[in-house]
């Protein structure tokens, strides 16, 4: 009979879930300015717990980084997938991340039973799905979720800060600080910016209006 030393209690509290693998599923990226938003998707094994899993939010970035090795090392299966920034243009924000939660989902290598997604929202998956308000910091398979898209999106933002230094992107992370809004409006936005998000709106308008200088 196996052992219910490890078993995660949020992810036993719904009497309808059905028995078999369960998957947490996060995002990160959906209010930054710039660049793709991420999710992730995890199968934890109760044989091998990880300690420390929180919200990524509350951990420090070399935390997260020792965790994302371990969670890689440690679950069942897991799967990072994202949208890319002219995806999110063309379907929205909202729409654009629950693309990047199925495609996580469709990428585990293992099919889970139930799905535990983090928000009020839930993507279209083939396989009943749970949405926990707060989940990453409630369920630890959506902890290691927003642990693994926090990581990877993080890493993307290093790449394009070497590929568009001007705007601070390692820093910032894509959010609009003040920092960020003042680059903008310097040297206007790049490609990797979100043209439908207001701030970037409005600085390609400004850029537009700029008469050129030759």
């Amino acid at each position: 009979m196996p052992s219910d030393k490890f078993s995660l209690p949020e992810q036993h509290c719904l009497p309808w879930h059905p028995p078999g693998l369960v998957a947490g599923v996060d995002e990160a990226g959906r209010g930054p300015l710039a660049g793709p938003v991420v999710a992730a998707a995890v199968i934890l094994d109760e044989l091998y717990p990880i300690a420390g899993l929180a919200d990524s939010k509350k951990l420090t970035a070399t935390r997260r980084e020792a965790l994302f090795d371990e969670i890689r090392a440690k679950a069942l299966c897991c799967s990072i997938a994202q949208a890319s920034v002219e995806e999110i243009e063309r379907l929205n924000i909202l729409q654009a991340t629950l693309l990047a939660m199925r495609r996580a989902v469709l990428g585990l290598r293992l099919k889970p039973a139930m799905a535990l997604v983090d928000g009020n929202r839930l993507p279209q998956l083939d396989m009943p799905a749970e949405a926990i308000v707060k989940g990453d910091a409630l369920v630890p398979a959506i902890s290691a979720a927003s642990i693994l898209a926090k990581v990877f999106r993080d890493r993307w933002c290093v790449q394009a800060d070497a590929q568009y230094p001007q705007y601070g992107f390692a820093l910032h992370k894509g959010y609009g600080t003040a920092a960020h809004l003042a680059a903008l409006q310097e040297h206007g936005p790049c490609p990797l910016h979100r043209s439908s998000f207001a701030p970037v709106a409005k600085a390609q308008r400004a850029s537009a209006s700029l008469p050129n200088v030759l």
